[in-house]
């Protein structure tokens, strides 16, 4: 396919995961249905300011935006850093800073894929236990918690965790039509669930649905989670992170969570 030709596709494609009709897009674009049809058949070529404007109107990731582009025949408008690089030197100040300012309790910055890039000294608690090769060369936050000799087998609540976990990430496959997170899901779906895991147990009542009942040494401890992202990114890779902050549900957690955090590093 010419190039002049790939972008309309791709753009229906979008167009479609959004569950929009070409006259949506139109209105929300500020455009008109035959127009946006005439780019989506190759019949009319974009320009690249269009291919960015539709592409922030259907909410497209930085990733695919330049994907877009350069089906186009445009070059990429963001960058890719490594979050090594020099230039990246103040968002890792910030990740540093908010998870060293969030112990004794857990949290983990990830990629796009889940990996996990980094943690702060808490996320033992949940690491502990989990054999070398879930940990290389990267943790995965799915692998971690679903496969039957990471997390799953610690999991007070395995059935609600499995099920929750999976509907988000098959939700985020839909969203974003990411193929490596299509083939992350299909693979931890199908991990087999430990002997015993599968038993659904009455808990006491609390405001988070699927909390986190974890065994440990130390008793059971129940957390929840939320995530943060940076604002209007403008670099693919920072666009693609997120920091989950971990959180005691009950006094027990809290309390064992800041015995865990006086203990000194060896």
């Amino acid at each position: 396919m010419d190039t002049e030709h790939r972008a309309g596709p791709l753009l229906r494609e979008w167009r479609r995961r959004r569950r929009l009709s070409q006259l949506d897009l139109a209105l929300a674009a500020g455009s008109s249905a035959r127009h946006i049809s005439y780019v989506e058949t190759g019949r009319s070529q974009p320009s690249r300011a269009m291919v960015l404007h539709l592409a922030s109107v259907l909410d497209v990731p930085l990733r695919e935006r330049n994907t877009l582009l350069l089906a186009a025949g445009y070059a990429p408008a963001y960058p890719e850093s490594d979050l090594d690089d020099a230039y990246m030197a103040s968002v890792r100040s910030a990740l540093d800073t908010m998870l060293a300012a969030h112990e004794p309790y857990p949290a983990v910055v990830v990629d796009r894929l889940w990996n996990v890039l980094s943690g702060n000294r808490a996320m033992s608690v949940l690491m502990d236990g989990v054999p070398p090769r879930l940990l290389e060369p990267r943790p995965n936050v799915f692998r971690l918690a679903l496969h039957p000799d990471g997390l799953a087998a610690r999991l007070a609540n395995l059935t609600e965790v499995r099920s929750l976990f999976l509907e988000r990430l098959l939700r985020q496959v839909s969203v974003t039509g990411d193929a490596d997170l299509r083939a992350l899901y299909e693979e931890v779906r199908d991990y087999p669930v430990p002997a015993g895991g599968d038993a659904p147990a009455p808990y006491p009542a609390s405001p988070i649905q699927v909390p986190l009942r974890i065994r440990t040494p130390a008793g059971e401890l129940s957390m929840f989670s939320t995530m943060a992202t940076f604002g209007a990114p403008a670099d693919v890779t920072l666009s693609e992170l997120a920091i989950e902050f971990f959180y005691p549900l009950d006094e027990f957690t809290a309390g064992v969570l800041r015995a865990l955090g006086e203990v000194p590093v060896r």
